[in-house]
């Protein structure tokens, strides 16, 4: 088992002030709350055409049609990649994924037994947006849709986004996080229905942090508690309402703290995090210590 310490994150209104697909908007001068409207629109249009539909990811299939019809014209993967590089995010983002590193491998006695932190990103958004953002170089792994792409109709040479290859709801994110907690992806030939003694499991539960915003994200909030993590929600300064269903998932048990997006050395959000996975650490290493001698040092009786 590695003493590994994982830092899970959402994406939207999580990091990035507003949603990833907000420079895809800019862009093509698309109005975003007429898109979403009709987004919004689509399940009852479907079900009611007796199909049903998944709420979280139907989105996606609108962005697939805006390409087809040429609104988004030559909207593909590259293009998704480089709207990554234009995101809005939160003041302290990256840095505290590099300070938060830091803070454990820069300490002597961590290092001693191997204790590391990871970032890892677990969103129902694009996977390629977050690919060509400038915070993947600090993160392990991403769980997100991902698109296929097919020849351009209007332009051959060129190809546009056409089909859903992959999809993560706010449901099946807690799949995500069994994955990080077995190794998947960074252990071969390791699968998430594999049955794994928990000693054995890359990242214990009770080693892992997962930071959102709101109630969709009350899934993977629940995973991680009732295992014994711990949970962290974000809401955008000043937004009353955005606060107040962060106060109510704290009062429900949900999450165990929560405080204004910013995450600026000496705000709430990076003293938590940053204290949180110090008592990780000390956790783990007094943990590894115990097991070299768990008596502590012998000593002489006196009579």
């Amino acid at each position: 088992m590695a003493n590994i310490i994982a830092v899970v994150w959402d994406f939207d209104k999580t990091l990035v002030n507003g949603y990833m697909q907000d420079p895809i908007f800019k862009y093509y001068g698309e109005d975003s709350k007429n898109f979403w409207n009709e987004v919004n629109s689509l399940p009852e249009k479907y079900e009611s055409q007796g199909v049903k539909v998944n709420k979280d990811t139907i989105y996606l299939n609108q962005f697939i049609k805006y390409a087809k019809e040429g609104k988004f014209k030559g909207l593909n993967n590259d293009k998704l990649r480089e709207f990554g590089k234009e995101l809005d995010f939160y003041k302290g983002i990256p840095e505290i994924f590099q300070k938060t590193k830091e803070k454990i491998e820069g300490n002597t006695k961590y290092k001693l037994y191997g204790i590391e932190v990871e970032h890892y990103i677990v969103s129902t958004g694009m996977k390629q947006i977050i690919e060509g953002s400038n915070i993947r170089k600090f993160i392990q792994q991403v769980w997100a849709c991902e698109l296929i792409e097919d020849v351009d109709p209007e332009n051959p040479e060129e190809k546009i986004i056409s089909e859903i290859g992959y999809t993560i709801d706010n449901t099946s994110k807690t799949r995500a996080l069994f994955e990080i907690n077995k190794g998947v992806g960074i252990l071969e030939d390791i699968d998430v229905n594999m049955k794994i003694a928990k000693e054995f499991r890359r990242v214990q539960f009770e080693n892992m942090i997962y930071i959102a915003d709101g109630p969709s994200d009350i899934p993977a909030f629940s995973v991680v508690k009732k295992n014994g993590g711990s949970t962290f929600a974000i809401y955008p300064k000043g937004k009353e309402k955005e606060f107040k269903q962060v106060e109510q998932m704290r009062k429900d048990g949900r999450i165990d703290m929560f405080a204004e997006a910013d995450y600026s050395e000496g705000t709430t959000a990076y003293m938590w995090i940053m204290n949180k996975i110090e008592e990780y650490a000390d956790r783990i290493y007094k943990s590894e210590r115990d097991k070299i001698s768990p008596g502590g040092t012998p000593k002489h009786i006196i009579d």
